[in-house]
């Protein structure tokens, strides 16, 4: 059950601030129509991320038991590419995204609509989630539940939390945002150690 809160809850915290096009929105919608009217956006991974996660799971659950071990070390060294990356942007630095693209999205339905066309959350559930899931309804039902749900909430809260730090504080100025994004990379970096660590000492079916 831990291990379900911490991959779901640890890769949702890591992934909500990561730069990416959903972030990128939040940030210019801010700018543009304030946290108030832009914090609706945090729930757009639910609308999103459903058709995403079922083709995921439709395809994984057609794969042969073993391939999921390497699927889950895919997902462990996706994770530390993404810690990489992560630790890059923070050693360049972040230029200064508070001017407002007025033609930028604002509603929930076009946030989703950006989200959905993200490669993110289709490299997520593949590699990441949709094994995760898979794995821990194996041992009980329960758990992968548990594991879906502390991601989503973490994803919405990271996310409501960001808009309202955009909004409402001079924290996310440049230097903010790199302390957010080593934050995110050293996350990212623990759950991919994690994720290896975990398919080399998964038994293989004959």
């Amino acid at each position: 059950m831990l291990a379900s809160l911490f991959i779901g809850a640890g890769f949702a915290f890591a992934a909500a601030l990561q730069p990416g096009p959903l972030q990128a929105f939040l940030l210019n919608s801010v700018a543009a129509k304030g946290w108030r009217r832009t914090l609706p956006a945090a729930f757009a991974p639910l609308l999103s991320d459903g058709p995403i996660a079922l083709l995921a799971l439709l395809v994984l659950n057609r794969l042969p038991e073993n391939w999921f071990r390497v699927l889950q070390a895919a997902g462990g060294f996706f994770l530390i590419y993404l810690a990489w990356n992560g630790y890059r942007a923070w050693k360049q630095g972040i230029p200064d995204e508070t001017g407002a693209d007025q033609s930028m999205p604002r509603t929930l339905l076009q946030a989703a609509l950006v989200n959905i066309l993200n490669p993110n959350p289709y490299l997520g559930w593949s590699l990441v989630l949709g094994p995760a899931v898979l794995a821990a309804w194996q041992e009980t039902p329960n758990q992968a539940v548990v594991l879906i749900l502390a991601f989503y909430a973490t994803m919405v809260i990271a996310l409501a939390g960001t808009i309202l730090l955009f909004g409402t504080t001079h924290f996310l100025g440049p230097a903010g945002r790199r302390t957010l994004i080593l934050v995110s990379a050293g996350t990212l970096a623990l759950l991919g150690i994690f994720e290896l660590g975990t398919s080399l000492l998964r038994t293989p079916t004959v």
